[in-house]
């Protein structure tokens, strides 16, 4: 379950990622438009950080790392680095879920890298809290 898209000599296309992805898919494509909107942000597919990785895209402004997304079977995930001080922001108001999953962050710095996978809405809920907590945006 939740397998990604490891061959290397495929490129997918966005289209293919969204595919993968299942029931999942139409909470990317609105979580996809959200970051292209709300942070003005660049998508670029690509095959990043060795092979248990995968294909997925990888979301910017201008050269300020936003998160990536990993097309998985029936999901779709999230990793991102944020610091401490930016999850404190809004670690109150995220779901059960999503304070696991930040209480299961790797360390990194003053913060850490957490890898979100995405299941239904109110995911997609918590991601923007915590995307703009990274980026310094209002909520």
């Amino acid at each position: 379950m939740y397998e990604r898209l490891l061959d290397k000599t495929l490129s997918p296309t966005f289209e293919d990622l969204i595919v993968h992805s299942g029931s999942s898919g139409t909470l990317w494509v609105e979580l996809d438009d959200y970051i292209r909107k709300t942070f003005s942000s660049q998508r670029q597919i690509r095959f990043p950080y060795g092979n248990k990785y995968g294909w997925g895209c990888k979301y910017s402004f201008k050269s300020r790392h936003i998160c990536d997304i990993f097309a998985e079977n029936g999901a779709f995930a999230l990793f991102f680095q944020i610091r401490d001080l930016q999850l404190d922001l809004v670690y109150d108001n995220l779901s059960e879920y999503a304070q696991t999953v930040c209480a299961n962050k790797y360390p990194c710095g003053k913060g850490g890298w957490l890898t979100y996978r995405v299941l239904e809405q109110a995911h997609i809920d918590d991601v923007k809290k915590l995307l703009s907590a990274k980026l310094n945006m209002k909520l």
